[in-house]
């Protein structure tokens, strides 16, 4: 029976290296917080260590050793004092480091475990470790996903899971309606190979050719930093401006600022940034990867390209500023989505029914995607 009070522990990465699970735990902490009879805290996966340990952390190898141990003592010290433990979970070896030594201490303390499971990459990770992965994450009293595609993928798996989409913080992200639009183009991804961002800067390429004026804000970080420089001075593009790494609660101000987001990776499941797009009334251009058909479709809120066309991607956008009108319908069409979809009031009830808390304001309601299998 759902109680009125729960004592929650959200376990995350910390906001030193900015993602989508550290944003959305953050984002459900916040709200959580507001809910009377609910207690809600982070764990961060990715513990500073204190004093001259601290050095330890920059040598490489040394680094994940001394991370894991720190991390695995504070689970043990914490997770007692909670009824929910809740992991956010990545692929691959992430998933071994961060999910399963929270899934393992939860259990061995009797909670209730939570893995809220975010990776496109799911798919590949289940197939070629799914000999360790599946029977691991049955660990889990509950498997939670952002997305209806995740559902799929994890039922051909075996494995059941709930669908709870992403919400957006609606006054972090200004609304423009755009009757008209300039050039302005925005990239808000990390500089991961499989985020493909150098494809944005090969597509950027064939858009300056119709619009010498045109410009690029291209937002993000990571191991590729160096190679897209490089691409962008190889494509002797102007109107370039790399701005690195930029808090969530900054981003605003990019949105509000370009006029089409473009987005083009070969992996995916829900990015953050198309649904914030929506809300900002920011026409979107994206590649069809992963789970994102599941929000974008194609002509009716947005352009949806083959992951990898680069040639399509800029047809796309040049499509949209030969029509305007066209583009303003299908922004008009993704936040008016936005509104009703991606926020608090919408998710409420479905976390606090995965949590078996009682909801004073509204009554819980079924998940939107579930399919047959077996967690326990």
């Amino acid at each position: 029976m759902p109680t009125s009070r729960r004592r929650i522990l959200l376990v995350a990465p910390s906001l030193r290296f900015l993602g989508g699970q550290a944003v959305q735990a953050r984002r459900l902490r916040d709200r959580l917080a507001e809910v009377p009879g609910i207690t809600v805290d982070i764990l961060p996966v990715d513990p500073v260590l204190p004093g001259p340990l601290a050095a330890l952390q920059r040598i490489k190898y040394v680094r994940t050793i001394v991370t894991s141990i720190a991390y695995v003592a504070s689970l043990v010290r914490t997770v007692p004092r909670y009824d929910v433990v809740q992991a956010f979970s990545a692929s691959y070896w992430s998933f071994l480091l961060a999910p399963v030594p929270a899934m393992l201490v939860g259990r061995l303390f009797g909670k209730r475990v939570l893995v809220n499971y975010r990776s496109g990459e799911a798919p590949d990770h289940l197939a070629r470790w799914g000999w360790h992965a599946i029977p691991l994450l049955r660990l889990a009293h509950e498997i939670v996903v952002p997305s209806g595609y995740l559902v799929q993928v994890f039922g051909k798996f075996g494995l059941r899971a709930r669908s709870i989409l992403n919400f957006l913080e609606l006054d972090r992200v200004p609304y423009r309606r755009r009757t008209t639009l300039a050039p302005k183009f925005l990239s808000n991804r990390n500089f991961e190979a499989h985020y493909n961002v150098a494809q944005v800067l090969e597509a950027f390429a064939t858009i300056q050719r119709t619009h010498p004026d045109a410009s690029l804000v291209v937002v993000g970080d990571g191991p590729l930093r160096a190679s897209l420089h490089a691409r962008a001075a190889e494509l002797q593009l102007r109107n370039v401006t790399f701005t690195g790494p930029v808090k969530p609660m900054e981003m605003g101000a990019h949105y509000d600022a370009a006029d089409i987001y473009l987005n083009t990776p070969l992996i995916d499941n829900m990015p953050n940034s198309v649904i914030e797009s929506f809300a900002a009334g920011l026409p979107v251009v994206t590649s069809d990867a992963g789970g994102i058909p599941w929000i974008v479709r194609d002509g009716e809120n947005g352009v949806l390209i083959e992951a990898g066309d680069a040639d399509a991607l800029a047809r796309g956008a040049l499509g949209l500023l030969a029509d305007p009108a066209r583009a303003l319908a299908l922004a008009d069409r993704a936040r008016a989505e936005a509104l009703e979809t991606y926020t608090w009031n919408a998710v409420r009830p479905e976390w606090l029914a995965v949590y078996g808390a009682t909801d004073p304001i509204a009554p819980a309601t079924p998940s939107r995607e579930v399919t047959v299998g077996a967690a326990t």
